[in-house]
Parts: C-alpha cells; sequence; structure tokens
C-alpha cells in the first residue's frame, strides 16, 4: 500500500449520556414535589393575610374552610382606612430610609472590600479580623451607645438617625473581600501593563465584573432597612409619626385597631409586598452574589 493512505481511523464521537435510571428519576421528582410542598407552605401565611385583608371585620372573625384564603364577600374598606391615616409618608419614609441604606453600604463595602482584598497595606489582615470579630457582638448591644452617640451629635428624630448608623456593615464588606477575591487578578495586572491607574483599573474592569455581588448586598441592605424596627422606635422619640417607617407605622396601628384585623393584614400586606418585588426582581444576582461570595480564587 501507498504510504499516502488515508487514516481510516474513526473519528471520536461523543459519549451518548447514559439515561437516568427509574430510582433516580423518582428521587428528582420526589424532590421537586417536597420543594413545592415547601414553597406552598411558606407562602400560606401570606395568602392568609391578603385573603384576611379583603374582609370585614365580623367575617375575619370567623374563620372556615370555605373562607379561609378567600373571603366570602370582597371588600376594599380595609385598604381604604389604611390609604386615610399617614402611611403615604410611613412608605415614602421607608422608601427613602432604603435608598439611603442601599447607596451607603454598597459604596463603603465595595471600596472597603477591595481594599482588603488587593491592596497591601501594614496591618491590614489584623484590621479585617477585628472587623469579623464586631459580627459576634450582638446588635441589641450596641443600641444605647448608638442612642447616646446619636444624642450628643443631635440626630434624633431625624432621619440621620435612622441612616447614619447603619451605613456601613460588617457583613458587606466580608462579602464584597471574598467576591473580588474570585476575580482573576491576571485582568488588573493586564490593565496595570498598559498604563491603567488603579482607579481606572478599579471602575473599568473590577466593577463591572461585581453586579451579582453588588445585587446581593443591595438586597440584604433593603431587607435589614425594610424590616427594620426596633432602632427606629427607640431612636424616633416624642410621638413624632412623620419619621415613622413603615414597620413603626404598623405597630401603631396594633395599637389603634385591636381587633380590626383586615386593617392590620392590609397594611401588612403593603409593608410585604415592595420587599417581595424587589427580591424577584434581583433574586438571579442574589444567587449569583451568595454562591460566588463563598469561594475564595
Amino acid at each position: 500500500m501507498s504510504s499516502t493512505m488515508l487514516n481510516t481511523k474513526p473519528l471520536p464521537t461523543l459519549k451518548e449520556s447514559k439515561p437516568r435510571s427509574t430510582a433516580g428519576t423518582a428521587i428528582v421528582v420526589l424532590a421537586y414535589v417536597v420543594l413545592v410542598i415547601v414553597a406552598l407552605v411558606m407562602f400560606v401565611p401570606f395568602l392568609f393575610s391578603v385573603s384576611t385583608s379583603l374582609k370585614t371585620p365580623p367575617e375575619a372573625t370567623k374563620l372556615t374552610l370555605s373562607n379561609m384564603f378567600w373571603p366570602d364577600n370582597p371588600t376594599l374598606d380595609a385598604y381604604r382606612i389604611a390609604f386615610e391615616s399617614n402611611i403615604q409618608r410611613w412608605f415614602l419614609n421607608s422608601v427613602i430610609v432604603a435608598l439611603i441604606w442601599i447607596i451607603g453600604r454598597v459604596s463603603f463595602a465595595t471600596l472597603a472590600g477591595y481594599a482588603f482584598a488587593r491592596m497591601d497595606f501594614p496591618g491590614r489582615d489584623f484590621i479585617f479580623t477585628m472587623l469579623l470579630a464586631t459580627m459576634m457582638v450582638p446588635g441589641i448591644v450596641l443600641i444605647i451607645p448608638r442612642f447616646m452617640l446619636l444624642q450628643d451629635m443631635k440626630l434624633l428624630n431625624t432621619y440621620g438617625a435612622l441612616t447614619v448608623p447603619f451605613l456601613v456593615d460588617v457583613f458587606g464588606i466580608f462579602l464584597m473581600k471574598q467576591f473580588f477575591e474570585t476575580i482573576p487578578i491576571d485582568l488588573e495586572e493586564a490593565a496595570r501593563i498598559d498604563g491603567a491607574s488603579r482607579y481606572q483599573i478599579f471602575r473599568t474592569i473590577v466593577l463591572p465584573n461585581t453586579v451579582p455581588a453588588l445585587s446581593a448586598l443591595a438586597i440584604f441592605s433593603f431587607q435589614g432597612s425594610w424590616n427594620n424596627f426596633l432602632e427606629p422606635v427607640i431612636y424616633i422619640t416624642g410621638g413624632n409619626t412623620n419619621l415613622y417607617t413603615l414597620p413603626v407605622g404598623l405597630a401603631n396601628f396594633r395599637s389603634l385597631y385591636l381587633t380590626n384585623w383586615p386593617v392590620l393584614m392590609a397594611i401588612a400586606v403593603i409593608t410585604t409586598v415592595p420587599m417581595a418585588i424587589f427580591f424577584l426582581v434581583f433574586q438571579r444576582y442574589f444567587i449569583q452574589g451568595n454562591v460566588a461570595s463563598g469561594i475564595k480564587g
């Protein structure tokens, strides 16, 4: 035969995926069934709140299987009473405070996390360890010192009392540091060789790659601000209802409408819906940020 004969060795083919066994399929189906059941159980309280908010007070006190999740005679009277109160101002206060929390925590945590992840300065590891140690201090212990500081700074009964003590969060710094360490440092070194400054590297290369972590941090900040109750109750004194946030307003409703469950459930639904919408919009980035922050590059 000629030495130039073509090689007749068969080309490699892709391995066919093995069919899933019956037992494996059953386990997957069972897992999905369990997840659906758990999701429904978690959703029941919210559905019950919505249903109660659409009832009349007499119907709300008579719980039956027929009207548990949908009223016999739906009405919006509870929402009408809620909106006749100062709830619009409380909602605006919650939005303002949440935005300030998000901007402050995202800004400071991003800068501090990048410094701890990429910059080499004296005492870096010790300072970071001390910061992590503060996470072991219960939040309730800090309320009185914060109150005294806010009083000395004359920030009580102001938006400053609701925002200034919460602009920086150690967990946010830890989250961003862990995420920055997952970004290949080769990208930054290549940009530095091209003459980019530290600021240019951070703004054009590092920051665009941190969207998942920033979104997760924004969700955590929004959730913490939106549900914050104890500090606003203590720092907003003298019955200044114009500075109440929604959780504090809900407690105020609780004292005014002791047994009017539809009104209480109406403001509870109004308080819950914005947070649910915010999470649904950013849930993809939230999950990516949580996964990536636990991987050290």
